[in-house]
C-alpha cells in the first residue's frame, strides 16, 4: 500500500490522574528514526512508545511529543527535613548571641524559606498505570498519523500512475515512429554523396541500404521499449499492491525505468526521439521525487 512518510497524528488519554497528549510528525527518511520528546520522570516508557510508533511507520522520521497533566494534586510530595530546619535554628540563635545588637528572632516562616528544609518532589506512581496511559495517547496519534499517510499516499500514487501512463504514451508513440528512423538515414546519406559528388554520381543504391542496415541494427531500441513498456505495468501492479511498504520496490523500478529511457536516448540518434527520451527522463524524475516520500 502507499503510505506517505509525511503526516501528522494526535491523540489524547484522560482518566481521574491524568490527561496525556501525544502529537506525532514524520517526514520522509530512509530508515526508520524515531526521537520521543517528554518529561524525564516518564522515560522509563520510551522503548514501548518507539515500539507502537514504528509499527505504524516502519520508515520515516518520526518525532514524538508527549505532555501528561496531572488532575490530582497526588503526584507532588513535599518533603520536610527537620534536622537540617534544626541546624539552622540553633546556627541562628548562636549568631543572636555573637551579635546581641541585632533585634529579632528566628522565624518559622524564615527557616521554612532556607534552602532544603522544605522540598518538593514527585511522588511515585504506579509505571503500570502510567504506561498504559502513555501508551493509549499514542495509539490514538498513531492510527491519525496512519490514516493520514495513507490519504497522501493515495494522492501521490495517483500522480505517479498519471505520469507512468504518460510515458507509456510517449513509448508507443516512440515505437511507431521508430521505424522510420534507418529509412530517414538512408535517403540523408544518399543525398550528401550526390552533395559531394554532383548530380551525376552514380549511387549504388545496394551499399545504401547496407550502410542503413548497420546503422539499423545499431539504433535498434526494441527491447529497451520493451522493457520499459514492462516497467510501466509493473508500476501499476506495485500500486495494487496492499500487502506492506511499496516505497523501496518503487524506487527500484524507477532506476530501471532512467536506465532504459538513457539507453534509448543514446543509441537512437534521432532528433524526433532525442526529444521524446527528454519528456521520458522529465516524467521519470519528477516520479522519483514523488517516490522519496513513499513509506
Amino acid at each position: 500500500m502507499a503510505k506517505s512518510m509525511t503526516g501528522f497524528g494526535r491523540g489524547v488519554y484522560e482518566d481521574e490522574l491524568r490527561s496525556v497528549t501525544a502529537e506525532l510528525r514524520s517526514v520522509n527518511h530512509r530508515y526508520s528514526d524515531i526521537t520521543v520528546k517528554m518529561p524525564r520522570r516518564y522515560q522509563f516508557a520510551e522503548d514501548a512508545i518507539k515500539a507502537i510508533v514504528k509499527e505504524a511507520a516502519p520508515r520515516g522520521k518520526v518525532d514524538v511529543f508527549i505532555n501528561v497533566d496531572n488532575i490530582t494534586a497526588d503526584d507532588t510530595a513535599v518533603e520536610l527535613n527537620t534536622a537540617l530546619a534544626r541546624r539552622y535554628y540553633e546556627t541562628l540563635q548562636t549568631l543572636k548571641t555573637e551579635l546581641p545588637d541585632l533585634a529579632g528572632e528566628p522565624s518559622l516562616a524564615m527557616i521554612a524559606n532556607f534552602p532544603d528544609v522544605v522540598k518538593t518532589a514527585a511522588a511515585e506512581e504506579d509505571e503500570d498505570l502510567l504506561l498504559k496511559a502513555l501508551s493509549e495517547a499514542v495509539k490514538e496519534a498513531a492510527a491519525n498519523l496512519d490514516a493520514m499517510r495513507i490519504t497522501e499516499g493515495a494522492k501521490l500514487m495517483e500522480d505517479i500512475l498519471q505520469r507512468g501512463e504518460l510515458i507509456e504514451r510517449t513509448v508507443e508513440g516512440i515505437e511507431v515512429y521508430a521505424p522510420e528512423v534507418a529509412k530517414n538515414y538512408a535517403a540523408k546519406l544518399k543525398d550528401r554523396i550526390q552533395d559531394l559528388l554532383g548530380d551525376d554520381a552514380v549511387v549504388p543504391e545496394d551499399r545504401i541500404l547496407l550502410e542503413a542496415a548497420v546503422f539499423a541494427d545499431k539504433s535498434n531500441i526494441t527491447e529497451e521499449m520493451v522493457r520499459l513498456k514492462s516497467h510501466c505495468s509493473q508500476l501499476r501492479s506495485i500500486a495494487a499492491d496492499t500487502s506492506g511498504p511499496i516505497g523501496k520496490k518503487l524506487d527500484f523500478l524507477v532506476q530501471e525505468m532512467n536506465r532504459e529511457s538513457n539507453t534509448i536516448g543514446s543509441k537512437a540518434n534521432d532528433i524526433h526521439i532525442t526529444n521524446d527520451v527528454l519528456l521520458l527522463k522529465a516524467e521519470i524524475e519528477k516520479i522519483r521525487e514523488q517516490v522519496q516520500n513513499i513509506e
